[in-house]
């Protein structure tokens, strides 16, 4: 009989083969990168769910209802058939003087608005922005409060400060020997212009002042030094590193002109002679919906979005291509 001591010389233990120890650390990365998967999958899915429901979906059937057609029969169109229209709807938008008028319009209107307003929101972000400049938290809340005022409340407003029996601008500028009508069909666009000048300049101005505050304090002590300050110092380095927030709200601002809604529907609540009821192609397109044409004003919605994403998209990719250039 053997002894304990020389059974265990003579069995050693054996080592493990190395697949088998390379196993388990092979599955817990898949393991773990299936755990992240899901745990990434389960905070974008309601986020999913509501850009399906609310975004796509509603884009999708507007597409699908712009190629039909309601053919109604009977003295009060009791009788009601859906037929396939192709083409017919985009045709028929494109041949409507008032909904081409309405996109000409709001195009202009935007070509002048949009520049100015954000000419005014980057003066205000680099006064701001100033060493010189005091009370920053005070006059960055009074310039953002008309935007934090609901459209249609600052329609309103506006609406009677421009009316030419209430406005106080109608007597100063009598006295000058002017005399305007602000709500007059001719300057109706700058009036609502104007409008939304003044409830977006704000709103632009925080984008473009947070982007200011990112700018390293090396690249400011270095431009110092150089001798570079003042308005210089403005135009030649802050404007520059600002630019990708003067795009950003630009094709903001073009994706909002294209919207354009509230400010005209309200003149027109307000029964201002001036303003034209299909102001706006959305105001087009709704009046037309009220009157039984929804899949004509489908095709219209959907030859407004495609203009707004031309519009934006080309203005980004000249951005780029511009920035690549230089």
């Amino acid at each position: 009989m053997s002894s304990p001591s020389s059974t265990r010389a003579a069995s050693p233990p054996r080592p493990a083969p190395a697949a088998s120890r390379r196993a388990p650390a092979a599955r817990r990365p898949r393991r773990s990168s299936r755990r992240s998967a899901l745990t990434a999958s389960g905070f974008l899915a309601p986020f999913a769910v509501l850009f399906l429901t609310m975004m796509v979906a509603p884009i999708g059937y507007a597409i699908y209802q712009s190629f039909f057609k309601v053919h109604r029969a009977g003295l009060f169109g009791g009788t009601q058939s859906t037929e396939f229209a192709g083409l017919s709807n985009y045709v028929a938008a494109f041949s409507d003087h008032d909904f081409t008028a309405s996109i000409v319009r709001v195009v202009l209107l935007g070509c002048v608005q949009v520049p100015v307003m954000l000419g005014l929101a980057l003066l205000l972000a680099l006064l701001l922005d100033s060493r010189s400049a005091r009370l920053r938290k005070s006059y960055r809340l009074t310039f953002f409060l008309p935007y934090a005022l609901p459209g249609a409340i600052a329609a309103l407003m506006w609406s009677f400060l421009l009316a030419k029996d209430l406005s106080p601008f109608t007597a100063p500028l009598s006295h000058l020997g002017i005399d305007i009508d602000f709500l007059s069909p001719s300057w109706v666009p700058f009036s609502i212009g104007n409008m939304i000048t003044w409830g977006w300049t704000g709103y632009n101005m925080l984008i473009i002042y947070s982007a200011l505050q990112t700018i390293p304090a090396e690249v400011m002590e270095a431009a110092a030094l150089d001798g570079c300050t003042g308005w210089r110092l403005a135009w030649a380095v802050k404007i520059p590193l600002v630019r990708p927030a003067l795009v950003l709200t630009t094709i903001f601002s073009i994706i909002g002109t294209a919207q354009l809604y509230t400010e005209p529907a309200v003149l027109v609540s307000a029964r201002i002679p001036g303003v034209d009821p299909k102001f706006s192609p959305i105001m087009n397109a709704t009046l037309g919906m009220d009157v039984g044409g929804q899949n004509l004003a489908a095709a219209q919605s959907v030859v407004l979005a495609v203009i707004t994403l031309v519009l934006s998209f080309g203005f980004l990719k000249y951005n780029q291509r511009k920035g690549a250039m230089a």
